[in-house]
């Protein structure tokens, strides 16, 4: 979405529209059409365009979704979005057979739900990293509320008390790890839930995972992949939609991102699991979500962007549909060196 679109109160669907079947039945999608892909002019430039849509679309992502801005992992028919979001962490955790009491750097944490839910559950010290100072201040503050403790006495960067763990947030890109992290070795863990696919140097963020982890430390990744051997035509009818209408640089393969981890010196501890089938659940209540003629008159107002944005929810079910767009899980491990 054009992130404006969450700074109108015209766009946001009332909550029995949310919840009315019938009204979930339309297909607004029809009435407005797809715009054609968007050359990217320069990453600097996308980089502009994500950080500016979560800066104004954060609060539209929490009415929505909650705590959690990722997948959920279903695997009950019974399950709610947001114990599928909470089991697709216990999942990462359960991959990687993470110790509890350690440091995480949590890259992309959004509004900090994964940062609260490691502090709370698994007694980790989490320094979460996002790109929109929004973000920060939404987390800082749910944090807060959360502890018990008075925003007002904590600012971003502030170490918050959680359970037996704590969480503190810092707007940061994640590809200038290495001005604001010095130090080698200084996290047991590197946790990257669905942002390593909008990092455009991906094999800076490889390298500069392997400096920051421990002897022994691990890098635990969920994202969004293209299928490997897709035709032209694959590409340009699945992949490309979902690149432009979420503001991502050219997809990878699962294969890729095992071939950047050990080019940078890390290990396989857990081979991808591709869970792409139990995911696919989060677009169709997405799209359901959705469905409000408000937001898309609203985002067809706002400009191309907006509109491909909402298209591409149809994007994601179609590719997960057909096979040409995968989800999965991985998990590295750095040697002695």
């Amino acid at each position: 979405m054009n992130a404006a679109i969450a700074s109108n109160a015209v766009a946001h669907p009332t909550a029995d529209e949310h919840h009315d079947p019938s009204f979930a039945e339309v297909d607004l999608s029809k009435q407005y059409p797809t715009p054609s892909p968007e050359s990217v002019t320069s990453f600097a430039a996308l980089k502009d365009r994500i950080r500016h849509h979560y800066e104004l679309a954060s609060d539209y992502y929490y009415s929505l979704w909650g705590e959690h801005l990722h997948h959920g992992y279903f695997l009950d028919p019974a399950d709610t979005k947001e114990r599928a979001q909470t089991r697709l962490i216990e999942l990462l955790l359960e991959r990687a057979r993470l110790e509890k009491g350690l440091d995480v750097l949590d890259i992309g944490c959004g509004m900090g739900g994964t940062s609260r839910f490691l502090a709370k559950h698994h007694a980790c010290n989490v320094t979460g990293l996002t790109i929109s100072g929004k973000q920060v201040e939404m987390a800082v503050r749910l944090s807060a509320d959360e502890a018990g403790v008075d925003v007002a006495d904590k600012t971003a960067g502030d170490a918050i008390k959680l359970g037996p763990g704590s969480a503190r947030f810092i707007e940061l890109d994640a590809e200038e790890l290495d001005q604001h992290f010095p130090e080698n070795g200084i996290f047991n863990c590197v946790w990257i839930f669905e942002a390593l696919s909008h990092l455009p140097d991906k094999k800076l963020f490889f390298r500069n995972a392997t400096r920051l982890l421990t002897t022994h430390g691990k890098l635990v990744i969920a994202d969004w992949f293209k299928a490997d051997d897709l035709t032209l035509a694959q590409m340009e009818a699945n992949i490309k939609p979902i690149e432009d209408g979420m503001l991502l640089p050219p997809l990878c393969t699962q294969s890729e991102y095992t071939r950047l981890a050990e080019e940078a010196g890390l290990q396989v501890f857990s081979e991808s699991l591709d869970i792409s089938q139990d995911v696919a659940k989060t677009w169709d209540i997405s799209w359901s979500l959705i469905q409000s003629p408000a937001l898309w008159a609203f985002a067809f107002s706002q400009g191309r962007d907006g509109i491909a944005f909402l298209q591409a929810f149809r994007a994601m079910r179609r590719g997960y549909a057909n096979g040409t767009f995968r989800y999965a899980v991985m998990v590295f491990q750095k040697p002695v060196m």
